[in-house]
Formats: C-alpha cells, sequence, structure tokens
C-alpha cells in the first residue's frame, strides 16, 4: 500500500503500480466471474474485465430484453459467455450482484441456493448488507463478502477505462472465510480497472454514497441549477443565457479546472470579479445547506432512505413512474435549451476520436 496525504490525513491506497495487472490476473486465474445484471454497472465492469484478460460470464434474465440484447450486441454469447441468471451463479465462483438494489432482493434466492464453500460474494455498494434487516440478503457463512465500489457510473467505469484513466474505487472486506477475501476483492478492483483503491467498511460505503447522490453529486446539483435558471428567467434572461450561466459554463469549462488542479486553482483562473463574489457567498450556501446535509445523513444512516427506496423502487409499476418523472425534467424549459445548446456545440471530428482511443495500456478496444 501506498501512504498519501490527503489534506493533513494520512491514507493507505493502493495503485496500480503497486498491485499490477498481472498480479490481479494471477490471483483471479481460476476464478470464473459471473456478473449478474447488465444495466448500469454490469456491462462496464465485465467488458472491463474481459478486456484486461479475465473469464467472465453475463447473468441476465431474458424477461428483460433490451439488456438481453444489449448484451448480446456487446459480444456476449447465449450458451457461452450469456446465461440466465441462476445458470451463471451456478457457474460462479465469484458472483457479481449489479442488479439495482431493489433487485437484488427478488434474485437473492436465486443467487444463495448456488453459492458454494469458498465462493466470493460481491457488491459494487453496501446497501443490500448493511440494510439486511429490510432487504433480507444474508449471506451463508462459509462464502467471502467483498466489495468494490467505484466512484462513477457506468458509462464513466468503461470510458474511463478505455481511456487509461481508470475510475477511484473503495474497497471492503465484510466476511473473509477462505482468508483470501482481501487479496480477491483488490485483483477485482485493479480487473475492472481502478484508477487507485481506498479502504472502507460497507457501512461507510453505503452512507456516503447515498449521501452524495441525493446531495452535491445530482440531487443538490440538480436543485441549485433549477433554482438560478428560474431566477435568472423571472428577471428577463433568456434561455439560451440562462442555461449557459447556470449549466454550460459549468460542465464544460469550470468543473473542469476544478478537476485539473482544485477550486483554488478555478479561483485564481477567473476574473477578481467572478472570484471576489465566490467568496463572499460560499459562506452563505454552506450556511443555508448544511443544515440539510445533517437532515440527509441522518435519514441514509437511519435506515429511513432505504426504505423509501425498497418500498418505491420495487413496485410493479415503477419504471413507469420513473420514465415520468424523468420526462418532466427532460421536458422543463432549461433542459430543451440544454439540447439547443449542446446541439450547437462543435462537432469532434471522427478521427480525434479514433486518436483519443488508440493505445489503452495493453487493453482490448470493444
Amino acid at each position: 500500500m501506498a501512504v498519501i496525504d490527503f489534506g493533513g490525513v494520512k491514507e493507505e491506497v493502493i495503485t496500480r503500480k503497486e498491485y499490477t495487472l498481472a498480479k490481479a490476473r494471477k490471483t483471479l486465474k481460476k476464478e470464473t466471474i459471473a456478473v449478474i445484471g447488465y444495466g448500469v454497472q454490469g456491462p462496464a465492469q465485465a467488458l472491463n474485465l474481459k478486456d484486461n484478460g479475465f473469464n467472465v460470464i453475463i447473468g441476465q434474465s431474458k424477461k428483460f430484453k433490451a439488456d438481453w440484447e444489449r448484451a448480446k450486441k456487446d459480444g456476449w454469447v447465449p450458451g457461452e459467455t450469456l446465461f440466465e441468471v441462476e445458470e451463471a451463479a451456478e457457474r460462479g465462483t465469484i458472483i457479481k450482484m449489479l442488479v439495482s438494489d431493489a433487485a437484488q432482493m427478488s434474485v437473492w434466492k436465486s443467487i444463495k441456493k448456488y453459492l458454494n464453500e469458498g465462493d466470493a460474494l460481491y457488491f459494487s455498494h453496501g446497501f443490500s448488507i448493511v440494510y439486511k434487516d429490510q432487504t433480507k440478503v444474508v449471506p451463508p457463512e462459509d462464502v467471502d463478502v467483498i466489495l468494490v465500489a467505484p466512484k462513477g457510473s457506468g458509462t464513466s467505469v468503461r470510458r474511463n477505462f478505455l481511456s487509461g484513466a481508470g475510475i477511484n474505487s473503495s474497497y471492503a472486506v465484510y466476511q473473509d472465510y477462505t482468508g483470501k477475501a482481501e487479496e480477491r476483492c483488490i485483483a477485482l478492483g485493479i480487473g475492472i480497472g481502478s484508477g487507485y483503491l481506498f479502504p472502507t467498511t460497507f457501512e461507510k460505503e453505503v452512507h456516503s454514497d447515498l449521501t452524495g447522490e441525493r446531495g452535491v453529486l445530482m440531487g443538490a446539483l440538480a436543485g441549485l441549477m433549477e433554482a438560478q435558471y428560474q431566477v435568472l428567467r423571472r428577471n428577463g434572461h433568456s434561455p439560451s443565457e440562462a442555461f449557459n450561466e447556470t449549466v454550460e459554463e459549468l460542465t464544460q469549462s469550470l468543473i473542469r479546472l476544478v478537476d485539473e488542479n482544485g477550486m483554488d486553482w478555478m479561483y485564481s483562473n477567473c476574473s477578481a470579479t467572478a472570484q471576489r463574489g465566490a467568496l463572499d457567498w460560499k459562506p452563505k450556501f454552506k450556511k443555508a445547506t448544511q443544515p440539510i446535509f445533517t437532515e440527509l445523513y441522518k435519514a441514509v444512516a437511519s435506515g429511513k432512505e432505504t426504505r423509501r427506496v425498497l418500498n418505491v423502487c420495487g413496485r410493479a409499476n415503477y419504471k413507469d413512474k420513473l420514465e415520468r418523472e424523468l420526462a418532466a425534467i427532460r421536458e422543463s424549459e432549461m433542459w430543451k435549451a440544454g439540447k439547443a445548446v449542446r446541439d450547437l456545440r462543435p462537432k469532434t471530428k471522427a478521427r480525434d476520436i479514433d486518436k483519443s482511443t488508440k493505445g489503452i495500456s495493453g487493453r482490448g478496444e470493444n
């Protein structure tokens, strides 16, 4: 492990330089990795592992035709590397539970009966295990239970892998039956192309993840954007101007500067007027939102948020409800303006894209 100073606090992390891909392959050379679910994280993790030379199969119900067809389109072959969930679980020695949190409740019985002594049960979210009183996902005592949680969407996990950058991931061991759970866990984290791995626990992972998604990463971000856009529109600004000042400049310029060298560097590369205003108003936004984040964390830690997820997401009509909610966002003036703005961006030429995907550090393209 490498010891890194994170703002005065030292942490141990695992990098690809220390734990090489060759070592990961050696650790998992006798394993069959069964990826259960080809929805969000499944495709990215499965394809990355496959491209990195691991033995991977897919478990996906044919009932969900779109996901089954997507798996076939991605090169998984029915009867060879693509199976129904139960058959994949039976064939696998490492079972990756990558269906949605709510769906894990319904497939758990089908998975559990095929877990053999010494197998590994893998998650990318601590949800089902930490809130097992609600989910009823209770692993047998004679298997390893491990977690690798990429800090990004499945799309980003795949894109960053192809670029060679990788997505940072947390990892944790909940149950070590074989004495090799941590080794298997780290090897899988390297196998999916993690930029680096940092240790956590199942509980800490799910608490931070649920807070982050509902907060800065998605919920708070969307809410702040809508609030500012509406204020600008009500004061006579055009949709184009309101969207550019709310979203476009953030996503196409400023957040990229933050990514490169941090918030202070972004500030230092903006005008003095922008710097002064941001520094003056930052404490006000923090004061206004801190109570909301405190309330949010309490709701996550208490299990209130998971009860909400399981209750709503597990309903038969949930996909219809979700589509209506997402359509309301998509059809709002702000995001219609966003589509128009994106359509006006200069198009990247195909030959430039080709250049950006060559030489992927020994990884196959797909």
